[in-house]
């Protein structure tokens, strides 16, 4: 297994992961969801004994959580996330004290829509400052040798790797850089459930990885239930004997860029 695979995810199973992840993907709460009537007691009494670990596991349990979070999906997989992340449970308990039990009731009595708006946010991540250098314009980023992350349009950014990395993809990267002389392109994604698209979008980012052609160091920055141990396709490939992969979360891409 990689190596930065592996802190990925020790970080993701020993530390406060989620409650960090909510820097890069501020994903919000809204919408609603179906509820397990069979369950309401015991979410009544965690709920008026103010018992944030007894409330979201009571309403976890459920078919469907009574607010929109991305976050949700990984508590449900792996329940003890929820000792080791007290930034995420309180942020998620204070949305369901401010609604009040009838609201948590009737909205988990109807329908969800799910809309998860996740693609740019890594993106604006890194111009905030999240891997700690400088964006440049492309005309910039071509002039100069220094650590940079190229400032650009999708297409901007596929036409310069098309150019300068033989980059044959059809669509924009999410990370093209340069680290201590050398040109570094990712795909980046947030895995909040498994199968289905979920499971294509894996997929995806490991064509970036598999393209011999591309003149670059490939990385797929994965973040989300891909790091919980299980028998599901995503971690099965990840304890593979895959050295040569970069796959790793957000979190521990700056470290990784500044040892290239």
């Amino acid at each position: 297994m990689n190596l930065w695979t592996q802190r990925s995810i020790a970080y993701a199973n020993q530390r406060n992961y989620l409650d960090q992840l909510f820097r890069v993907y501020p994903l919000q709460q809204d919408d609603i969801r179906d509820i397990d009537d069979a369950q309401w007691k015991n979410v009544e009494r965690a709920f008026s004994k103010m018992d944030k670990i007894g409330l979201l596991s009571g309403l976890l349990s459920f078919e469907l959580f009574p607010i929109k979070d991305s976050y949700v999906a990984y508590l449900k997989r792996d329940r003890s996330a929820l000792e080791r992340n007290p930034d995420t449970v309180s942020r998620l308990c204070g949305r369901l004290f401010q609604m009040g039990l009838n609201d948590i009731f009737d909205r988990c009595s109807q329908p969800k829509e799910t809309n998860r708006q996740i693609g740019p946010l890594f993106k604006r991540w890194m111009t905030e400052g999240g891997l700690g250098v400088d964006l440049l314009e492309p005309d910039e980023f071509v002039k100069t040798d220094r650590n940079a992350i190229l400032k650009a349009s999708d297409a901007e950014t596929r036409n310069f790797a098309n150019q300068h990395l033989q980059y044959r993809g059809e669509k924009g990267l999410d990370l093209l850089a340069r680290f201590n002389k050398k040109y570094v392109v990712g795909e980046a994604k947030f895995l909040t459930d498994f199968g289905g698209h979920q499971n294509a979008q894996f997929k995806d980012a490991l064509a970036l990885l598999k393209n011999k052609t591309v003149k670059a160091v490939k990385v797929a920055i994965l973040d989300g239930v891909l790091y919980i141990p299980g028998n599901n396709v995503m971690h099965r490939f990840l304890k593979r004997d895959h050295h040569n992969y970069n796959i790793m979360s957000a979190l521990v891409l700056r470290e990784f860029l500044y040892q290239i």
